[in-house]
C-alpha cells in the first residue's frame, strides 16, 4: 500500500491550495481517507475525513467551512482543498487511510496507512 501526497506550497493568508493524495494498493472506496497535519512543535491533529465513497465526511472545526475534502474514485485519490488560509494552517499535511471506517474518524491510532506529508505555509 502506498499513499503520495501533493500539492504544498507557500501561500499568503487568505488564499487557497489544494492537497492531493494518490493511494495504490488498496480498495479505495471500503477505506475512510483522512488529512492530518503536524505544525513544529505540536502534536499531529486531525483535520478532516471521508468515507463510503464521499458519503460522509467530517471536519476539525478550526478547518470548518474552508477546508473540503472530496474524492475520485476511479483515481484512488483523495483530495483537500483549502480556502481562506491562516497563518494557523501552517504544517505538514498528511493523508491516512483506515480500513475499519466506523469509528469518528479523528483519532490517528485508527489509520493504517500514512502517507509521507506535505509542507504547507501560509504567510501573514
Amino acid at each position: 500500500v502506498q499513499l503520495q501526497a501533493s500539492g504544498g506550497g507557500l501561500v499568503q493568508a487568505g488564499g487557497s491550495l489544494s492537497l492531493s493524495c494518490a493511494t495504490s494498493g488498496l480498495t479505495f472506496s471500503r477505506y475512510a481517507m483522512g488529512w492530518f497535519r503536524q505544525a513544529p512543535g505540536k502534536e499531529r491533529e486531525f483535520v478532516a475525513v471521508i468515507r463510503w465513497s464521499g458519503a460522509s465526511t467530517y471536519y476539525a472545526d478550526s478547518v470548518k467551512g474552508r477546508f473540503t475534502i472530496f474524492t475520485n474514485n476511479a483515481k484512488n485519490t483523495v483530495y483537500l482543498q483549502m480556502n481562506s488560509l491562516k497563518p494557523d494552517d501552517t504544517a505538514v499535511y498528511y493523508c491516512a487511510a483506515d480500513s475499519l471506517p466506523y469509528g469518528l474518524g479523528d483519532n490517528e491510532d485508527d489509520y493504517d496507512y500514512w502517507g509521507q506529508g506535505t509542507q504547507v505555509t501560509v504567510s501573514s
